[in-house]
C-alpha cells in the first residue's frame, strides 16, 4: 500500500512515516520545504512538495490512501488553526475525492466530539476538529477517525483502551501508541467508518481495533 502521509516531519505524523516503512508499505510524506527532504528519503520515503496554505499540486494522485497527522501546533492560536487544522484538512479530502483516493485515516482529539468538553484554553482547537471530523464523514470517503487523548513522548507499550465513540475519563497515550493505531486502521478496511477515543490501556492494539471494527460491522 502507498499511503501519503500529511504532518510526516515532526511528532505523531514522522512516527507514522516510520511504522509504515517498517511494515513494508510505501510513503509519501508531504513537506513544505527542500530542507526537509533529505531526512525523510534516507529512510526510506518520497518525499514530496506541498502546502497546507499553499499549492497541494501533484500530492494527492497516485497513492492509495491518505494519514492526515498535521497540526498548526499549540502556540500558533486560532487563526492558524482554522487555515491549517479545518481548512488545510478540507482541501485534502477535496483533494482526495478529485484524484479519487478514497482511503483516509484522520488524527484528531480526544473530545472533538463535543468541544465543551474541553478546558476553555483548548476549544478553538477542539471546535475544529469537531467540524473537520464532520466534514470527513460526510466527504464520501472510506474514513476512520482517531481521537487519542493528551500526547506523550513516553515509548509505546502497545497496549491502549477505546471508546466508541466516546471514553468516559479522559487520558494521556504516547505518541508511538497513536501511531500504531493510525497504521493499524490503514491496514484493516473493517475499520471504516469508525470514529473513536483511545488512550493509553490494557488492551493489545490489534485487539482494540476488533473491537472497533465490530462496532461498525
Amino acid at each position: 500500500m502507498d499511503v501519503l502521509v500529511i504532518g510526516s516531519t515532526r511528532g505523531t505524523g514522522n512516527l507514522v512515516v516510520h511504522h509504515l516503512l517498517d511494515r513494508g508499505h510505501g510513503v509519501r510524506a508531504m513537506v513544505r520545504s527542500r530542507e526537509q527532504v533529505a531526512a525523510l528519503e534516507e529512510r526510506g520515503a518520497t518525499a514530496v512538495l506541498g502546502d497546507l496554505e499553499g499549492s497541494l499540486d501533484g500530492v494527492v494522485p497516485g497513492v492509495d490512501a491518505v494519514a492526515f497527522c498535521a497540526g498548526s501546533g499549540s502556540k500558533t492560536g486560532p487563526d492558524a488553526t482554522l487555515r491549517v487544522d479545518l481548512h488545510g484538512a478540507v482541501r485534502v479530502m477535496d483533494a482526495c475525492v478529485a484524484a479519487g483516493v478514497q482511503r483516509f485515516v484522520m488524527l484528531s482529539s480526544i473530545a472533538a466530539d463535543d468541544p465543551m468538553r474541553g478546558s476553555a484554553r483548548i476549544r478553538h482547537y477542539l471546535a475544529a476538529m469537531h467540524a473537520r471530523d464532520r466534514i470527513l464523514s460526510a466527504s464520501g470517503l472510506s474514513a476512520t477517525i482517531v481521537r487519542p487523548g493528551g500526547l506523550t513522548h513516553d515509548p509505546g507499550t502497545g497496549r491502549v483502551a477505546v471508546g466508541l465513540p466516546t471514553l468516559a475519563e479522559r487520558g494521556s497515550i504516547s505518541r508511538e501508541d497513536v501511531a500504531a493505531v493510525l497504521v493499524g486502521c490503514l491496514e484493516r478496511d473493517d475499520t471504516v467508518g469508525a470514529t473513536f477515543e483511545v488512550v493509553a490501556g490494557d488492551t493489545p492494539i490489534d485487539d482494540a481495533l476488533d473491537e472497533v471494527a465490530a462496532s461498525v460491522s
